[in-house]
């Protein structure tokens, strides 16, 4: 079976990853697209979980043996990216694939799926509230978090580059329009099939 996707793109500290996990709860048949990176290992991230962590030589390795839909690197020495094979062992699972990536990534799996895919940017209600989010997180440096706030405005204008917006200014109403989103996508697309 060849499913859909449903990608999920924001500025860090958006609310993208928390958004997701609550479609996961929900029974829409969505699984987790695991992504590859090189960033070191966060307290209780799980390797094959979280991520597939993989050192910069190994990641270089599978860009070369083009084992990747897309990647990127996202900071010095930072890669990302999603595995082919990834996305083939969730649809052969008969599932639908869901993402929580970078702002070019879900551009670029945007482009690599076409209209198999629903691209979704989640909108932080300001640049102020992004910081005191990532700062409230306790788990980036103020070197990161710096990094992170210098990069958010370009990835806020990309934002009309995907195919819908959530503003994250209420979580219980990013839930209900990200539930209604997908529902409307999935019930779409398989009509067309």
């Amino acid at each position: 079976m060849e499913g859909k996707l449903i990608i999920f793109s924001a500025p860090s500290g958006a609310g993208k990853t928390t958004i997701v996990h609550h479609l996961l709860s929900k029974k829409f048949g969505l699984q987790f697209s695991i992504s590859a990176t090189t960033r070191s290992k966060r307290n209780g991230e799980i390797d094959g979980k979280d991520y597939y962590y993989l050192s910069i030589s190994d990641f270089k390795k599978k860009i070369g043996e083009k084992a990747f839909v897309e990647w990127e690197e996202v900071y010095t020495d930072n890669f990302y990216g999603t595995l082919k094979s990834e996305i083939e062992r969730i649809w052969s699972e008969g599932n639908h694939v869901i993402f929580d990536v970078d702002v070019d990534g879900g551009l670029n799996l945007k482009h690599a799926f076409g209209e198999k895919a629903l691209a979704i940017f989640v909108m932080p209600p300001s640049l102020n509230h992004l910081r005191e989010r990532l700062e409230g997180r306790e788990t980036e440096t103020p070197e990161s978090i710096e990094r992170r706030m210098k990069k958010a405005p370009a990835e806020i204008e990309k934002s009309v580059d995907f195919d819908k917006l959530i503003l994250n200014d209420s979580l219980t109403e990013a839930f209900k329009k990200a539930e209604k989103m997908v529902r409307g996508f999935l019930k779409e697309k398989s009509k067309k099939n």
